[in-house]
Order: structure tokens, then sequence, then C-alpha cells
């Protein structure tokens, strides 16, 4: 069983939490904190090695915590996810394969594509697919979205390389429940073709992160980011093949924390207690 808590700091709150954990007879098997000095802020993820004896444990936390705790406890980690993609399967193929051996940390509940390239491959994984064209009234294209979305339960919404811009009405819907996997070492390089505008600045690194989708562009909290050096012998193509292993493997990373419960999100950056 999971807990996570994000609450005003102060002092011997470890302590308080430990003893009433281990009053009910809750062995911890493991424990990381943080503290943001500056905003006074404490956050905490434990495992605990049953799931018995949890009714009330909420509130009895909550009584031993400065006002405005949240304190969540998940004892199913298993989350549900949606995955909308466009064209571009190396995201979306990585996500599946986990899927499929178990390793995922999540379940994939269907695919949703606004192009019909991808369906083939999901049909070999035997994960639904929907394709949904986006010719046309964005607000209609959005609703047939929510009415697919609607059809599952699901914890997180993962865009693996869907390149459409979902609107501020859409977005609303799903606060911290988007993912998206950004194909540049944000902020740099926002929007489309960032390779062509990382080799026409000669750069000389590429990156990759994944973050919360959010009504700015590019702008929602950031999970996680990976880097590789880049020199001048590089092509456009060489930076694009690249690009896509490092969206890849910083997408996975980023899923495996998100369903672990290892990122709060607040004042629009994350904590990740790794």
């Amino acid at each position: 069983m999971i807990i996570v808590i994000q609450c005003t700091d102060r002092v011997g709150l470890v302590a308080a939490i430990s003893g009433l954990l281990a009053q009910k007879q809750f062995n911890i098997t493991s424990m990381h904190e943080h503290v943001d000095n500056n905003a006074n802020l404490f956050f905490m993820r434990l495992e605990v090695d049953k799931t018995d004896n949890a009714e009330g444990l909420e509130e009895d936390l909550c009584q031993i915590l400065p006002n405005g705790a949240i304190v969540k406890i998940n004892p199913l980690p298993e989350k549900k996810i949606i995955v909308l993609v466009t064209k571009e399967y190396h995201c979306l193929a990585d996500i599946l394969v986990r899927n499929y051996f178990k390793t995922l940390g999540a379940s994939v509940q269907c695919v949703i594509g606004n192009h019909d390239t991808l369906q083939d491959i999901c049909r070999r994984f035997d994960v639904p697919f929907y394709h949904l064209p986006a010719t046309g009234d964005k607000e209609l294209f959005e609703q047939k979205l929510l009415n697919t979305i609607g059809k599952y339960e699901y914890d997180y919404l993962v865009l693996a390389k869907f390149m459409r811009i979902l609107s501020h009405q859409f977005v609303s819907r799903f606060p911290m429940q988007i993912i998206n996997i950004h194909h540049s070492f944000l902020p740099a390089f926002a929007g489309a073709s960032p390779y062509r505008q990382a080799y026409e600045r000669g750069v000389k690194l590429i990156g990759a992160t994944a973050h919360y989708v959010t009504d700015e562009l590019d702008e929602g909290p950031i999970i996680a980011q990976q880097i590789i050096p880049a020199n001048h012998s590089l092509a456009v193509s060489d930076m694009v093949k690249a690009g896509k292993e490092i969206e890849t493997a910083v997408l996975a990373k980023a899923l495996k924390l998100v369903f672990d419960d290892r990122v709060f999100v607040y004042k629009n950056k994350t904590v990740v207690l790794e």
C-alpha cells in the first residue's frame, strides 16, 4: 500500500506519521520525504507491507497533520490509461510492449488516433483503437474524443506523440491527468519542428521533456527530462532518430514515476520522490 502526504512543514512530522503507523501495526518498507523551505511545504511517500486495517487511516493521519494536509492512500497501485496518438509509432510501441508484458505499471484501456496509421499495431496487441479524424470543426472533434474517453475508466490520458493542440475547455476537464512527451528540452524550441530549430541553432544537446498538460502550450509541470550530446556532424535526420529514442525513454520514465505515485505538483512545478 502506498501513502502520499503533502502539507505545511513543521517539526516532528516524520516522527508523528511513523508513530501512528506503528501504533496501527503498519510496517514501513520504504519512505521518502522532501521539504521545500521556501514554500514551507512537506512531501512524503511511504510504502507499507499490508493493506488491511486501512479503514479510517486517512482521517487519522489528517488529525495529526497541519490543517489543509493532502493524504492519499492507494492500495491498488496499477493505474488505467488511455493513449492518444497521431502517426509516430515509437512511444506507443514501447507502451504497448510494456503493457503486454505487465511491466508498464498501468493497463492500456484503449488507443485513440486522429489518423488510422497505428491501428494495425494496436490490433496486434489486442488493444482497442478508435480512429477520430481531426478534420473540420475542432469543438466537434473534441466532443467525439470526450465521448470515446467516457466509455472507459481511466486515471490518465497519455499523449504519445499526439500532434493536436487541445483546447482550454478540453484540458480543464482533466487537471493534472494528461501527460505529454515533448520533442525538445523545454522551454527551448517549443512548438513545431523542434529538431530543425535545433539544427539551425547548432545546438550541442538534444533533449526530451515529459510534462503535465495545462492551458499554456508546453508549459505544464515537468515530470522528467533527459539530454544527449549533439554536434555539427549530425544532420536533421540524425537528430530526429536520436530524438525518437530519447522521447521513448523519457516518457517511459515519467509514466513509471506517475504510476508509482512519486510525483507531487505545486506552483506549476513538481517534486519527484525517487
